[in-house]
């Protein structure tokens, strides 16, 4: 081979080994994926929740390493990692695949082994084996989750940092001021029992309305009706005053059992 020939040889050579390389030369040089604040997402932009507010709504939820956690919209997984690094169960279902990328990468970093990320979409996504629901959306948004979060197994918490779900008053409402600068208030509701309907017990019927944790009613019995006051539903736990006396008890599909301020005990079925 002549040197002019292998000379063309060589640089033809070389330029095939620079086209071969160069695709995976440019993907090692790409910077990784860093969130920005207020970017657009699917339903709506990503603000982090500041850490302070992340610890005081799972405190505020009570969650324990019993409990499993699912964070809707999970952004860079922070909530999700928080529980897990508690000890808890935690999944974060989030639409945005280089966030779920992002807080896979933030668990393993930080030794969050129980933390796991899902990418889907929250309203086509099955979560209501959670024991507590976390998020972080806007209020209409909420709105359309109410009726599967009132679906799900009574005592169910679900907690929102600063947005409400409508109608439904929270049962808890908490801030985190002097460690937060923005979006610094989180809400509890803890999933009600459904109580409503006429229920037999062996001093008469009693008869129920509801709305979500707020009940009002009538004891019936041989000496007449008489009005309840101050019932409240916590979960499964009803509470109530018929007169001086009052109603503590534990719902069980259509069973009620519990006990009277006076000593004693009481017990319903749903007709």
């Amino acid at each position: 081979m002549t040197s002019r020939i292998f000379s063309r040889f060589l640089t033809a050579s070389c330029i095939a080994m620079m086209v071969s390389f160069s695709p995976a030369l440019a993907q090692d040089t790409k910077k990784p994926f860093e969130p920005e604040y207020g970017q657009q997402g699917k339903d709506v932009v990503w603000v982090p929740t500041a850490q302070a507010l992340v610890d005081r709504m799972l405190d505020m939820a009570r969650v324990t390493p019993q409990d499993y956690v699912i964070d809707l919209g999970s952004g860079d997984g922070r909530t999700v990692i928080t529980a897990a690094k508690r000890g808890v169960k935690a999944l974060g279902v989030e639409y945005n695949p280089d966030m779920v990328a992002l807080s896979r990468r933030n668990a393993a970093a930080q030794g969050a082994a129980l933390a796991t990320f899902v990418q889907g979409d929250i309203f086509k996504f099955d979560f209501t084996q959670a024991t507590v629901v976390t998020l972080f959306l806007l209020p209409d948004l909420n709105v359309r989750l109410r009726p599967i979060l009132l679906g799900m197994k009574p005592g169910t918490r679900v907690v929102s940092n600063s947005f409400d779900m409508g109608d439904w008053e929270p049962d808890q409402e908490v801030a985190a001021n002097t460690e937060c600068t923005s979006y610094c208030r989180a809400m509890l509701w803890i999933v009600p029992a459904k109580v409503a309907g006429t229920w037999q017990m062996p001093r008469g019927d009693l008869t129920l309305a509801q709305t979500y944790q707020m009940v009002s009613g009538t004891l019936t019995s041989p000496g007449g009706a008489t009005p309840i006051s101050n019932a409240r539903m916590r979960g499964d736990q009803i509470s109530f005053t018929v007169g001086d006396k009052v109603y503590n008890g534990r719902v069980t599909g259509n069973r009620i059992e519990g006990t009277i301020s006076d000593g004693g005990t009481w017990q319903a079925t749903r007709r």
